[in-house]
């Protein structure tokens, strides 16, 4: 069969009985990349170190490894191979006719209007290709159109091409992140890659120290996660969401921001609100369409919300045979497995469910915390690892329904400018005081939350959906507490480009830069790919921010005052839940949000995890950094319910597990070699 006719083939979609036909379109750059432009040319020992260090990026492509190199650079990738097995293979060389292999490419995701960009490049230069990928696409379309093609491109990526001619790399990342790439600049030369610890073995070819960044650790402890372009190590960083950089050997990298979000409201009248509403629904189901483009079996994450049963369902449209995953545990009120089971009986998908019992939770945590690179205190994706490591039995790519809450409002928090409003009426001379009346009412004292919280301005009090630690306590618990160091070193800069805007839109747009691409997609990705699994994300797709962009507050948070004949007025992501009415069942539409929840305070403060808390916590080495004899205070306050400290407890926790495999080399976890079904 050639490769033409394989990219028209029909198929019956899953194994085993007949179904409904599925187009069969073609992607082929799901993998782990790891780069090194040299300052002083490339060696064949140089070369080896870098086929040594993709080690650390075999569960991101277990199928096909190799490197590339010439004078000044070398690449390496591990694939996770989903179509064009003869054709796609990387570092991919390409040219146009007059030089063929002028570019080399490394690339790590999915880009979805590949099919329209091709088309776009043969009409407007009759761009040559020789695959029927989308990696040729991304190079031909930055050697037609140079930077802004970038700009064009629907999907997620993390990607790298190098010009032969010019001897200038130029790497970029997608406007939100989804795919991580990370940076670091020596004596030695720029490295990049797709894990950092790929880059923490080569270090000393880089020419860089391994030192950990004090501030990086604090603004760690108070959000939960390590905040772009930060890392935990110093001469580490990030290339952020939404950047592109340009690095000639020698030469620092120039970063360039292409993507900045606008919100560019446009107001809702009587007559137009049926009109927008199928609006956003047509571009959701555009998304999903395009995210369904693979050759292999596609499931979906399904939890007892709205996001992933909006996805699943519109995916069940494309593949009538879809498989959906729920994750939960055997504790009441913190499982959505029977939701989500009806969920997937209502809309006829196959429904495969994982519960996670507490020993499981504990035994998988330094294995999963090596995944993470960095830090993440967000106990949620722990049953995502275990629910990702379930579908790869099954399927090969997932849907989920990650970005909805940012781009639609969907927090409840978003909810509280609205509560503060008569705040904003007062005299700033008068909300001061009310910030010192509040430090004077004792904690745990109703409406002391309220009264500090209402004293200040938005900049101040909002710092994404993280909270944990306040200066008090942090003051108890990190050595070397710097009270110059705050989130605002992190939320100032964003705050900055949202002056005007109403405070929810201002909340949303700094999630985007911070929640979103520093805990949810980085769980979301680093837990997959731990699984070999890849993981696609309808709504963070540019034409479904489009449409969500324009969208007035009333249509996201909403009162009996916006919307008074609404049977349930106080929700969230009100449009979404309008534009989905027929597409989500009933039973779905206007609930609240839960997730993945994990009984972590319940767990922590019993016999479940409060021995094996208290042995990470004695057994670890970060006594320079953390105060182990507070933590342990802390432990035992959770234990006798003085206070619930769960989330600062497992915030540290983590931590000091990151610490002991990445500095102290204490613990070392089991890392399985990958064994999935081949064919899926």
């Amino acid at each position: 069969m050639t490769r033409g006719s394989l990219a028209a083939l029909l198929i019956t979609g899953e194994r085993g009985g007949v179904l409904s036909p599925i187009r069969i379109e073609v992607s082929d750059a799901v993998c782990g990349l790891l780069g090194f432009l040299t300052t002083h040319g490339t060696n064949e020992a140089l070369v080896a170190r870098v086929d040594q260090a993709m080690h650390c990026l075999r569960h991101r492509g277990p199928d096909e490894h190799g490197t590339w190199n010439d004078d000044d650079l070398v690449f390496g990738f591990n694939r996770l191979s989903i179509i064009d097995l003869e054709h796609s293979h990387q570092p991919l060389r390409w040219g146009p006719p007059e030089s063929p292999e002028r570019y080399a490419l490394t690339f790590n995701g999915e880009i979805y209007n590949y099919l329209e960009i091709r088309a776009a490049l043969k009409e407007e230069f009759d761009a040559q290709f020789r695959t029927e990928g989308d990696s040729e696409a991304i190079v031909a379309a930055f050697h037609y159109w140079g930077s802004d093609a970038v700009e064009r491109l629907r999907g997620m990526f993390a990607f790298a091409v190098w010009d032969t001619e010019s001897r200038e790399l130029f790497i970029a990342r997608d406007p939100f992140g989804i795919k991580p790439l990370f940076l670091a600049s020596g004596t030695q030369g720029t490295a990049f890659g797709s894990e950092k610890k790929s880059l923490l073995e080569l270090a000393d070819s880089i020419g860089i120290g391994v030192e950990l960044d004090p501030r990086a650790i604090e603004h760690y402890t108070v959000l939960q996660y390590v905040p772009e372009p930060e890392s935990l190590h110093a001469q580490i960083r990030r290339l952020e969401s939404g950047c592109y950089a340009r690095v000639r050997p020698g030469q620092l990298p120039e970063i360039t921001r292409y993507f900045q979000p606008k919100f560019p409201v446009r107001p809702f009248t009587k007559g137009s609100a049926p009109e927008r509403y199928q609006e956003i629904a047509q571009a959701l189901e555009d998304s999903v369409a395009k995210h369904m483009r693979a050759d292999v079996t596609v499931g979906s994450f399904l939890s007892g919300g709205i996001d992933s049963t909006a996805i699943a369902a519109l995916a069940m449209r494309h593949n009538p045979n879809l498989i959906t995953f729920t994750t939960g545990f055997e504790r009441e009120g913190y499982s959505e497995v029977d939701v989500a089971a009806e969920s997937a009986a209502a809309i006829g998908a196959r429904h495969v469910v994982k519960v996670v019992s507490p020993a499981e939770f504990a035994a998988a945590i330094p294995e999963i915390v090596w995944y993470l690179d960095d830090p993440v205190a967000d106990p949620a994706l722990v049953p995502l690892w275990f629910i990702a490591r379930e579908a790869r039995k099954h399927v090969k790519v997932v849907l989920s329904g990650e970005g909805a809450d940012e781009l639609f409002g969907g927090y409840t928090i978003y909810r509280e400018p609205l509560s503060l409003a008569p705040f904003d009426r007062l005299p700033a001379g008068v909300r001061r005081l009310a910030g010192k009346l509040s430090d004077r009412i004792p904690e745990g004292t109703r409406g002391k939350s309220l009264l500090h919280r209402g004293s200040l301005p938005l900049e101040e009090r909002y710092y994404g959906n993280a909270r944990s630690f306040n200066d008090a306590q942090l003051r108890a618990v990190l050595r070397d507490f710097r009270p110059e160091w705050t989130h605002q070193d992190v939320t100032a800069p964003i705050y900055a480009e949202s002056k005007g805007w109403d405070p929810v839109t201002r909340m949303q747009h700094l999630d985007l830069f911070t929640w979103l691409r520093g805990d949810i997609l980085v769980k979301a990705d680093k837990m997959t790919m731990a699984n070999s699994l890849e993981l696609r994300v309808p709504f963070l797709d540019p034409e479904v921010f489009k449409v969500a962009s324009t969208l007035p507050l009333e249509q996201k948070i909403t009162t009996r005052k916006t919307q008074p004949r609404d049977k349930s007025p106080h929700t969230t992501k009100y449009a979404l839940r309008q534009a989905l009415e027929g597409i989500v069942p009933d039973h779905v539409l206007h609930r609240a949000k839960l997730g993945f929840p994990v009984p972590l305070r319940h767990w922590l403060a019993g016999s479940e995890l409060y021995d094996w808390a208290r042995d990470q916590i004695v057994s670890s080495q970060a006594d320079h950094i953390i105060d182990k004899n507070a933590v342990l205070t802390m432990l035992d306050e959770h234990k006798a319910g003085v206070s619930d400290h769960s989330r600062r407890l497992w915030t540290v926790i983590v931590f000091m597990i990151w610490h002991g495999i990445f500095v102290e080399k204490r613990i070392v976890p089991t890392i399985a070699e990958p064994q999935y079904p081949v064919s899926l």
